[in-house]
């Protein structure tokens, strides 16, 4: 893993989320400590229940950890308020979720400039044309999503998200929804951003054919980080995934042996 020396867009340093009290409680990240540097492609994957979308909310300043740092550049999040912690996930950090989450009743154009918008910032008709240019989406702007395909529909919630020209672009299961052939223009185009523009991307999911279009994977299992792949390959990444899940499933039965369980 890359040293947290090395200038880094983001940070998590011994990160733990706890939920629950006293005998209740449960660790689902224990004290994660990794780094992203800047203009960097990133997968993340593990076992169901290893804690991947609770990572995923606390990197981007959803969900605050019960302790240590999430850091961005050299920004705090929990140094900040509630506006300025919104002002900045509003203008730094970019979503592209599986779900979507566009707003049916507005067209693909008014989709897309929505964070601008919400920022009080006038779109720069340049900077929209070259979003829109690039995932491939000029002949569709005044559609409604429900006119468009799985594909297309993901294709403007990633030009959404890289409207504002956020440092850091986290995907969540990005191409869960889609067919192959969709989630590999999907992936191209991910790829791309990073590639041409220097922004840091992570990305969770499930698929190795996903991650081989990173740089390199980091693994969790149980909350903990376990291990690390660079310049990987659908191959090498499913050979270490089936590793994993075999570790993952002797590790939850010794817990249940001993009372406890995975989470």
């Amino acid at each position: 893993m890359e040293s947290l020396r090395v200038p880094a867009a983001l940070r998590l340093e011994a990160v733990q989320k706890t939920y629950g009290k006293g005998d209740h409680a449960v660790a689902v990240l224990k004290q994660l400590t990794m780094s992203f540097a800047a203009g960097s492609f990133t997968a993340l994957m593990g076992p169901s229940g290893s804690g991947k979308s609770t990572f995923l909310h606390c990197a981007a300043g959803l969900v605050q950890p019960t302790s240590g740092a999430v850091l961005m550049g050299e920004t705090d999040l929990a140094a900040l308020d509630e506006v300025r912690l919104t002002r900045l996930r509003r203008d730094r950090i970019g979503f592209v979720f599986q779900a979507f989450n566009l707003l049916p009743a507005l067209t693909v154009r008014q989709n897309i400039v929505l964070p601008l918008q919400l920022a009080g910032r006038r779109p720069q008709r340049q900077l929209v044309q070259e979003v829109v240019e690039r995932v491939g989406l000029g002949d569709r702007l005044d559609h409604l999503p429900g006119r468009l395909s799985g594909g297309q529909q993901q294709r403007v919630a990633i030009a959404r998200a890289l409207v504002t020209r956020p440092d850091v672009v986290f995907a969540d299961e990005p191409t869960g929804a889609l067919d192959t052939r969709t989630a590999a223009a999907v992936l191209a185009l991910l790829r791309e951003s990073v590639d041409r523009t220097g922004q840091t991307m992570v990305m969770v999911t499930h698929d190795p054919v996903a991650a081989s279009y990173a740089d390199r994977v980091l693994f969790l299992a149980d909350g903990r980080f376990v291990g690390e792949l660079q310049r990987p390959t659908a191959e090498t990444v499913a050979a270490r995934m089936t590793r994993l899940g075999a570790w993952a499933a002797g590790e939850t039965e010794a817990e249940r042996a001993s009372g406890g369980g995975e989470y």
